[in-house]
């Protein structure tokens, strides 16, 4: 890539960063299970933290919802996932609808796997084997 396309993609992924962190939280989604998602099951929504995300040892993340469905998980915080953990897609969710705003940084342990779109603000680390299906 040219500069200028560099300079066109940092724009673009600085103005989907805005656009959704300035997405209202629908329900009660306000720091959910108090960041601690490994084992739960999210339905399609806005999801804000002001505290760190975890996807914890030994568990699974679950996105569960139709191929429209839009997840969006916001959080002030850091999100960090534990080796060996997965992020599943249930239903026919797609991780081209699912954008973590992260202000702090994303962690993805050694031989995790994650799904979605990384609006990132500080680091992103993929530690060994670790994988991605999004961008």
């Amino acid at each position: 890539p040219t500069p200028s396309q560099l300079t066109t993609a940092v724009g673009d992924m600085e103005t989907a960063y805005t656009d959704a962190v300035g997405r209202t939280v629908t329900n009660s989604n306000t720091n959910l299970h108090d960041g601690a998602l490994g084992g739960k099951t999210l339905t399609a929504g806005v999801y804000k933290y002001t505290i760190g995300v975890d996807i914890g040892t030994g568990t699974e993340l679950y996105f569960d919802g139709s191929a429209t469905d839009v997840f969006i998980i916001q959080t002030t915080g850091s999100v960090t996932q534990a080796a060996a953990t997965k992020v599943t897609l249930k239903n026919g969710a797609k991780a081209e609808n699912i954008f973590w705003v992260v202000a702090g940084e994303v962690t993805v342990g050694a031989g995790a796997h994650m799904e979605g779109i990384l609006l990132v603000k500080t680091a992103v680390k993929f530690i060994t084997g670790s994988s991605l299906n999004g961008r």
